[in-house]
This record gives C-alpha cells, structure tokens and sequence, in this order.
C-alpha cells in the first residue's frame, strides 16, 4: 500500500507539464513578454513633439503580425525537442476553445468575463509556459468566434498570457491553502489585467491636458501618475466585478476543475516516451490453426 501511495505522488508530481521550461521555450517567453512590455510602454517614451494621437494609432496589426509567429514558434520548438505531443496540443486546444465558448457566452457587461476562470487552474496544473501559451490563444480564437478583432487584441492575448504564466509561477500548497491562494492571486491578475489593457488605449484617449491626460512632453513618472489617476477613476466598475466574479467562480469550481484537470493530465502522461512493442508473437498466435 506504502509503494503504491508513493508512486500515485510521483505521477501526481510528474505528470502535469505539457510545456516544460526548456532553455529555448525560456529565451522565446522571455523575447515575447520583453515584445509585449515595449508593445504597451513606448508611448511613454515617444519625443516631446509627438501627438498623444500618434500612440498605437496604427501599431496594433504589426504588434499581432508579430505576435503570433513568437508563439507559434514556442509550440514548433516544443514539438521539435519533443516535449509536446499530440496530446498536449489536443488539450491546448480543448482548454481554449472551453474558454473561447465562456467568453462567448459573456456579455462583457460590467465586468462580467468568466473567461478567465478557466485559463488560471489550468496553468496552475499544466505549467507556466502552457498557462503563457493557451492565454494568448484563447484570447485569440475567443476573438475569431465573436468578430472581436480590432487593435485592442494583441493586447488583450499578453494581458491574458501573462496571466496565465503568472497563475503557474504560484508557489506549490494543496487543499485549501492552494484554493485561497488561487482565488487571491485571481482577484488581483483580474485587477492588473483592466490597467494594462487600459493602458494600451489611454495614451491617446483623452485630448488637452487634464490630470489624467497622456502628456507626450511630460516625463514618464508624471504621465504614470495621470494614468493611475485614470485608471481608478475610469475602470474600477468594471475591474472589481471581473475580479469578484472569477474569484468566486474558482473559489466554487476550482477543486474540481483542477482535480479533473490533473487527472487528465496524468492520463494524458505526457513526459512518458512512446514504446512500440512486439507484434511478432501475437501475430504467429493468430496464424496457428
């Protein structure tokens, strides 16, 4: 009973990461997050002539033509070095369309967006670098489902990548403590992922020079000063009830979604090569009269 106990935990342990942090997935999550940073940030670094109008005015279809080769190349090297399989790209693409159909069936009306829910136990049980990769993809195929291509969605696929990364750098609990951890790191991914994606359009939203304008001529600690000022006065009534609404949602759900969730994935056993036996003796047992 003892040997059997102690092989469930290792599964249990060994099992779950499809995506695993190889040196290469590493260096290519890090080029597109460091893509996504300076995709959100330039603004505040454009030349004091600039208009507020310039700022992502017409970068949005270049900063997504860019995207979308980095993380496919992050899958096509996976697979190139064998740490993803079929299977995982199977449940990559069953977890996104899951969250695709909830965004779906979301009005988007304050704040009400449970597409989330799904995307963080599933980095938390899948890994980092799966959580990094299904964000962006939901996001994008949410986004093919519902005609919501515009220039906001390269934006909101790293808000929600980053998200999921997030959800599998959390320290590692069970029971409980992991089910608290989890809704709390929910509420506040929730929260930082309204100000970033007001952050991609507040630069040239507000004209003339009120407090919470993008000045191009002001420094960079003023302007984030008025976008802070924007952001809690502008977006908290819609930030708060996303965050409330998947906290509960994974406070509610949570235990059985990641239960169902590692049980898959042990299933699944995705670190397991594949052997090939012999069919030589059964087939000369079918030949014997």
């Amino acid at each position: 009973m003892t040997v059997g106990r102690s092989r469930c935990r290792m599964r249990a342990a060994t099992a779950a990461q499809p995506l695993r942090f190889r040196p290469r997935t590493a260096l290519l999550l890090a080029a597109t997050s460091l893509f996504g940073v300076a995709a959100f940030a330039w603004p505040l670094v454009v030349s004091a002539s600039a208009s507020a109008n310039t700022a992502h005015s017409g970068d949005a279809p270049w900063i997504l033509l860019a995207l979308l080769p980095l993380v496919l190349a992050i899958l096509v090297g996976e697979m190139a070095d064998g740490a993803l399989d079929a299977k995982a790209i199977a449940m990559l693409g069953v977890l996104a369309a899951c969250g695709s159909v909830l965004r779906l069936a979301s009005p988007g009306v304050a704040g009400f967006e449970p597409t989330f829910f799904l995307l963080i136990p599933a980095g938390r049980v899948l890994g980092r670098g799966f959580g990094f990769v299904l964000g962006a993809v939901t996001l994008f195929a949410s986004a093919m489902l519902t005609g919501g291509v515009g220039p906001w969605l390269p934006f909101q696929m790293f808000g929600a990548a980053w998200m999921g990364f997030g959800a599998g750098s959390l320290p590692s609990c069970r029971g409980r403590r992991e089910i608290g951890l989890l809704v709390a790191y929910t509420a506040f991914a929730a929260l930082a992922y309204g100000a970033l994606l007001n952050f991609w359009f507040w630069p040239f939203e507000l004209g003339g020079q009120t407090r919470i304008s993008f000045v191009p001529s002001a420094g960079v600690l003023t302007n984030l000063r008025h976008f802070v000022t924007f952001d809690l006065t502008t977006s908290l009534g819609f930030d708060i009830p996303r965050a409330v609404i998947n906290g509960l949602l994974v406070a509610v759900l949570g235990p059985a979604v990641l239960a169902t969730l590692r049980r898959s994935a042990r299933r699944a056993a995705f670190d397991a090569p594949v052997m090939f036996g012999s069919t030589t003796g059964a087939s000369s047992q079918l030949l014997e009269p």
